[in-house]
């Protein structure tokens, strides 16, 4: 999610102008692309979604004149949060803290309490005391940058927002900072906890996990991406429904609207796109056409 790109943006342009017009995109061979063109369902002109990865290496990230151009037929771009909005980034601070005085020391044993700060000072050069009252499912954001092969990280978020205030272009959210928070609080904290010292201790696994979702996303394999979602070793499948499913069909609802009347840009993590009942599928059962689109 957007919230955990801005994590690491908390705690821790490139602007280049994009063909203005509409412009008929070519048709992707396969259905193994990122970039989608929606129509159909009574819309009067098409939309566009995009699968994004929310943490790349800053060399790894390239837009493609095509979804250039889907921007520019764009009258608004959506993310998943409104990046764009000051109060996302100062809202989100309160937001990542456990209720009722919780902290990480009192759901670690002593042993384990100390194999997450150990890691946080020797790995993260920073001391645990410094995020006692936080989330432990945001903390987890925190290992991101440790799994990437470079020290120049960037979005995909980010150069999309370049091109789209370049072209003056409003950026709106699916989400608001409390909406995707609060989807944290559907997981209990003990399971949160449990998860963030399995990644600790599993770096060199999720090193790999993060090799192989990279090189599915760089050569757009779909399918790929969705077998490494539900693959149990590396995916946390049992959190899905929370964090992926139920997200989707709340967005397929907002599409009726926010497409109704305007050209729209879509964009948010690849693992929304696949699947039964990923956007793709959902936006075609409702009706709507979608056109793979080439994104080279």
């Amino acid at each position: 999610m957007k919230l955990l790109y801005l994590i690491i943006v908390v705690l821790s342009a490139c602007s280049v102008k994009a063909q203005s017009g509409s412009h008929f995109l070519k048709t992707n061979a396969d259905e193994n692309t990122l970039l989608w063109e929606v129509s159909g369902n009574g819309l009067t002109t098409s939309s566009y979604l995009l699968g994004t990865f929310h943490l790349l290496c800053k060399d790894d990230i390239h837009l493609s004149l095509s979804l250039k151009q889907a921007i520019a037929n764009s009258a608004a771009i959506y993310l998943e949060l409104d990046l764009d909005d000051p109060a996302t980034l100062f809202g989100s601070i309160k937001l990542m803290q456990m209720k009722e005085g919780k902290t990480l020391k009192e759901l670690y044993t002593p042993e384990e309490f100390n194999r997450v700060s150990n890691y946080f000072i020797d790995s993260l050069k920073t001391p645990i005391g410094l995020f006692q009252t936080m989330k432990p499912a945001f903390l987890v954001a925190l290992l991101y940058p440790k799994m990437i092969p470079c020290h120049t990280v960037s979005s995909v978020e980010e150069d999309i927002m370049a091109l789209a205030k370049a072209d003056k272009k409003e950026i709106r959210g699916l989400e608001t900072i409390a909406l995707q928070a609060a989807l944290f609080n559907g997981i209990p904290y003990d399971k949160q906890a449990k998860e963030l010292l399995n990644a600790i201790d599993s770096m060199e696994k999720s090193k790999i996990y993060f090799g192989l979702m990279l090189s599915a996303y760089k050569n757009q394999q779909l399918a790929e991406i969705e077998k490494i979602i539900n693959d149990p070793e590396f995916g946390h499948v049992e959190n899905q429904s929370v964090l992926l499913d139920e997200r989707n069909k709340n967005w397929v609802m907002q599409c009726h609207s926010i497409m109704k009347n305007e050209a729209v840009f879509i964009a948010v993590g690849a693992g929304h796109l696949i699947g039964k009942k990923g956007l793709i599928a959902l936006l075609r059962a409702e009706g709507y056409q979608l056109r793979p689109l080439e994104n080279k």
